[in-house]
């Protein structure tokens, strides 16, 4: 069966169009880690995702296709607690391995990597995204009995530690013991429901504010990673919009600052110390893991990626703000 008629299959069996109605089917670029499409139908249009076995990435990267249940689970668990972060979800087929969410108009909702790349860094932005993904953590870390519905340490680790930090280390075996350790204590630290994917590649802007899609890599563990992880593209975007560098550290300092605000789990100190400690493995992993970042072509550029990540650490500090200092004088601010 093609791909088009296994999704209208699963279209059908979820009641999301008629036996008799043959919709249109667009595929969409730009994901590497699920097939992606627009359904026109009479009733308008919706998207419907199914995740790959083997992600579209130079390297042989593979992850267990189980992933896209997961990942809306954790739509309706983040929608309890900010739900004008999360897209409706219309329908889910796990015989299929795919759902159905609501279509985000791109007239209403812009990408806001693609803000980024304009050289529009808007603090204001990166704090409401912060804000949210405060809330979701800190309403998800009072709710330990979703540890066991997200018990996904086995998808999280092929589709996020080995890929980054572990692939790092065989890059940098002088920085292996480092990395190695940062997977260890990411692993082993189990506080709240983590999205894994908190990219601005993965973040529209509408009317209501920053919506989160992508949740593939949804796991019951350290929230200290997707702060880190999306802090580590602000930083990086400073080498691709030089000429918006200090907007997006502000950006970066907005981030925490939205984020650090509904920490009541821990101390905050506490979790800003992982965070700032992790990031330079994700930010390492950008240029030498199984994903780089496609957008820093230049040598000099990704050298100072790893000028920075290599002497971070080895010498760790436990304040964000310690990084973006050092980061600033890296690239002569």
């Amino acid at each position: 069966m093609s791909d088009e008629a296994e999704v209208l299959a699963a279209l059908r069996r979820m009641n999301l169009v008629g036996e008799g109605e043959h919709p249109a089917l667009i595929a969409l670029t730009g994901g590497v880690a699920s097939d992606i499409w627009r359904v026109e139908t009479a009733r308008g249009p919706f998207c419907v995702k199914r995740a790959l076995a083997r992600l579209k990435v130079a390297a042989d990267w593979r992850a267990p296709v189980e992933r896209n249940a997961y990942e809306v689970a954790w739509f309706e668990v983040a929608a309890e607690f900010a739900p004008e972060a999360v897209p409706p979800i219309l329908g889910h087929d796990p015989q299929a391995g795919l759902f159905a969410m609501a279509w985000l108009d791109p007239s209403e909702h812009r990408l806001w990597k693609t803000e980024l790349a304009a050289g529009r860094a808007d603090a204001a932005i990166a704090h409401a995204v912060g804000d949210r993904l405060g809330r979701i953590h800190a309403g998800t870390a009072a709710r330990p009995e979703l540890a066991a519905r997200f018990a996904t340490d086995t998808i999280f680790h092929a589709i996020r530690l080995e890929p980054y930090l572990e692939a790092a280390a065989r890059a940098h075996p002088d920085r292996a013991p480092a990395l190695t350790e940062l997977v260890a204590r990411t692993a082993g630290t189990k506080l709240c429901l983590v999205h894994g994917d908190v990219s601005p590649k993965n973040i529209q802007i509408g009317p209501r504010g920053p919506i989160l899609l992508d949740a593939e890599c949804a796991w019951w563990g350290d929230p200290a990673f997707d702060v880190a992880f999306c802090a580590n593209h602000l930083l990086l975007k400073t080498l691709w919009v030089p000429d918006a560098a200090r907007d997006l550290l502000a950006c970066f300092d907005a981030l925490w600052e939205g984020y650090r605000a509904h920490v009541d789990w821990e101390p905050r100190e506490d979790l800003e110390a992982r965070v700032a400690t992790l990031l330079p493995g994700l930010f390492l992993a950008r240029v030498d893991g199984k994903s780089p970042v496609e957008y820093l072509t230049k040598d000099d550029d990704r050298e100072r990626v790893r000028g920075a990540a290599r002497a971070w650490l080895a010498a760790p500090r436990a304040r964000l703000g310690e990084l973006r200092d050092d980061w600033m004088k890296r690239i002569g601010l």
